[in-house]
C-alpha cells in the first residue's frame, strides 16, 4: 500500500506539472531580448499612447490607424491588449474607449462598410478566446465604436489577422499558430446580422502572424515569424503560390518576423515590418515589379518618449494624420517607462509613433531611391 500512495504521488506531481505547461502559453511573455535600443538607424519617438491596463505580461500587440478623409485632424488610434480587449486613442494617445472583450491579438480596418444607419468602419481583431474574428463597427461621425460579431474559424488559435477590400467586397484574413490562413468574406444581412463566407484557405510550414493586404495591386503578404515574409495573390483566382521576399534571420529581419503594415506616398507603397529579434523595423518600396529594400530604423528616445524595443505589431497610413503632413508609423513597444529614464523591466507596454517624414530622411528615401531590387526568392506550396 506504502508504495502505492508513492506511486500515486508520482503521477499526480507529473499530472499537475504538465497541466501548468499545458497553461503556460508562450505568447504572453516577450521572445526579445532586452536592450536600450534597436538596431537599426535611430528615428526620434515622436509620441505615444497611455499604457494598456494588464499589467507584467506582453500585452499590448498591435495598432492600427483610422483618419476622417474629411479632416485628417480627426482620427483614431485602435490597440490590441492581448490579455484584455480592444482600446481605442485619439491622435495625441488619449483613451477614447475601451472594449472588454478578452484575449484579441491583432486589428485592422477598412472604411466606408455599409449598414442601414449609413456607412461605418469595419474594424477585425483575431480572437483567441472566441476563437475567430471579432467585428467591431465605428460610427465616423460620432466615433463611436460597438461590437458586432464573432466569425467562428477553425483555427488551431486565431492569431495573425488583416483586412482588404476587392471592389466594393470586404475580405478578412486570419492566420494561426500552426501557419494557416483564411479569408473570408464580411457582409451584412438584411436583419443586421454577419454574412461571413469563406473563400480561400492555405497554410504555411510554420507560425504566423503579421499580414497586410495591398488592394490597389491585389497583393498579399505574411509573415512567417522564423522564416521571413511570403507575397501571395490577394485575388483567389491569382497565382496560389506565395514567394518569400524577405527572408528571416537575416540582414534586413531577425526573428521574431512580427507586424507588417504598408504606407502609400503618392505612386510609392512602402512595405514595413517590426523585425523583434534585433527591436527595428525594414522598409520596402513594393509599388514596382519587385520590392526595393529601403533600409532599418529603430525608434530612439525623444520628447519624453522612451525608445521602442521588442516590438511586435506596427501600422502605418501615408498622407495627413494629424500634426503629421505625409504620414504616421504606429509600433508597439514592449517596455513603457515614464520619461526617457531607458529601463528596461518589463511592466507597462504602449504604442509609439514616429513621424514618417524622419524615417525617410533616416533612411534617405526619396533622395536616392533604392536600384537594387531583391534576388530572385523561392516558391512556397
Amino acid at each position: 500500500m506504502f508504495w502505492f500512495k508513492v506511486l500515486c504521488r508520482i503521477v499526480a506531481a507529473a499530472a499537475l506539472s504538465a497541466a501548468l505547461a499545458a497553461c503556460d502559453d508562450k505568447e504572453s511573455r516577450s521572445d526579445s531580448k532586452l536592450v536600450q535600443l534597436g538596431a537599426g538607424v535611430p528615428v526620434p519617438a515622436a509620441g505615444e499612447t497611455e499604457a494598456v491596463a494588464t499589467q507584467s505580461a506582453d500585452a499590448a500587440d498591435d495598432p492600427e490607424i483610422w483618419v476622417d478623409a474629411r479632416n485628417p485632424q480627426r482620427g483614431v488610434i485602435f490597440g490590441t491588449d492581448k490579455q484584455a480587449g480592444l482600446y481605442y486613442y485619439d491622435l495625441n494617445g488619449k483613451i477614447l474607449g475601451f472594449i472588454p472583450d478578452g484575449r484579441l491579438n491583432n486589428v485592422d480596418l477598412r472604411d466606408g462598410f455599409a449598414t442601414p444607419e449609413g456607412p461605418r468602419v469595419l474594424i477585425v481583431a483575431s480572437d483567441r478566446g472566441r476563437m475567430g474574428a471579432a467585428l467591431y463597427l465605428m460610427n465616423p461621425d460620432s466615433l463611436e465604436v460597438k461590437p458586432w460579431a464573432v466569425v467562428p474559424l477553425d483555427l488551431a488559435e486565431p492569431y495573425g489577422a488583416c483586412m482588404g477590400k476587392r471592389g466594393d467586397d470586404f475580405i478578412i484574413s486570419v492566420n494561426s499558430t500552426d501557419g494557416a490562413v483564411r479569408q473570408v468574406k464580411i457582409g451584412m444581412n438584411a436583419d443586421g446580422s454577419v454574412n461571413a463566407a469563406e473563400e480561400r484557405r492555405f497554410k504555411l510550414a510554420t507560425q504566423v502572424e503579421g499580414c497586410v493586404i495591398d488592394d490597389a495591386k491585389g497583393q498579399f503578404y505574411i509573415g512567417e515569424e522564423g522564416k521571413g515574409i511570403w507575397r501571395y495573390a490577394f485575388d483567389t483566382a491569382g497565382d496560389p503560390v506565395g514567394t518569400l521576399i524577405a527572408p528571416a534571420p537575416s540582414d534586413m529581419l531577425q526573428p521574431d518576423v512580427e507586424g507588417l503594415a504598408l504606407l502609400r506616398e503618392g505612386a510609392a507603397t512602402y512595405l514595413i515590418a517590426s523585425s523583434q529579434g534585433d527591436s527595428a523595423f525594414a522598409v520596402w518600396r513594393v509599388d514596382g515589379d519587385a520590392p526595393m529594400y529601403q533600409g532599418r530604423f529603430s525608434v530612439a528616445q525623444a520628447h519624453g518618449v522612451d525608445a521602442v524595443t521588442g516590438t511586435d505589431g506596427v501600422a502605418a497610413l501615408g498622407g495627413a494624420v494629424g500634426a503629421f503632413p505625409n504620414g504616421l508609423i504606429v509600433m508597439q513597444d514592449d517596455v513603457d517607462v515614464a520619461g526617457e529614464t531607458g529601463a528596461l523591466e518589463r511592466k507597462r507596454q504602449n504604442f509609439k509613433w514616429v513621424d514618417w517624414r524622419a524615417v525617410k530622411q533616416a533612411l534617405k528615401i526619396g533622395a536616392q531611391e533604392a536600384t537594387t531590387p531583391m534576388p530572385d526568392a523561392p516558391k512556397a506550396p
